[in-house]
């Protein structure tokens, strides 16, 4: 089975997670700098390609076929939140939950993320390129 398309932007590096180190200004008014880290696998990707009717390849082809804007923001929206989680400490595990991605919505640092990749095409790329698995 092929990847979908919109996920077939694989780098030679290979990334096994991407981290982004991200300055921001909590609800406190407190200036923190925290690293978050996005990463798919390939069951996770070949998962939502079968879980979609037609394929995420064909819904992605419909909705920039149609340019349905709000459609392609969600479906980035759904790639960052599905991607992000936490690192184990022994680095063995990559901890994703609801409740861990309820957290890190609810943070002006999502906030802050989401708005720079949904504006920035090559900030946008370079994301997917980071979080995807390298294809054999």
């Amino acid at each position: 089975m092929r990847l979908p398309l919109i996920f077939v932007f694989i780098t030679e590096r290979g990334y096994i997670m991407l981290p982004i180190t991200k300055k921001y200004i909590d609800f406190n008014g407190v200036e923190r700098e925290e690293t978050f880290y996005f990463n798919l696998t390939k069951a996770e990707l070949t998962e939502w390609e079968l879980g979609v009717t037609g394929g995420l390849s064909q819904m992605v082809a419909k909705i920039t076929a149609a340019k349905d804007v709000p459609a392609l923001a969600k479906l980035f929206k759904d790639i960052v939140l599905k991607a992000y989680g936490v690192k184990s400490d022994d680095g063995r595990r990559f901890i994703k939950s609801d409740e861990l991605t309820t957290e890190f919505t609810q943070t002006q640092a999502y906030s802050d993320i989401y708005m720079e990749l949904a504006q920035d095409d090559q900030k946008a790329a370079a994301f997917i390129n980071g979080i995807i698995p390298k294809v054999d």
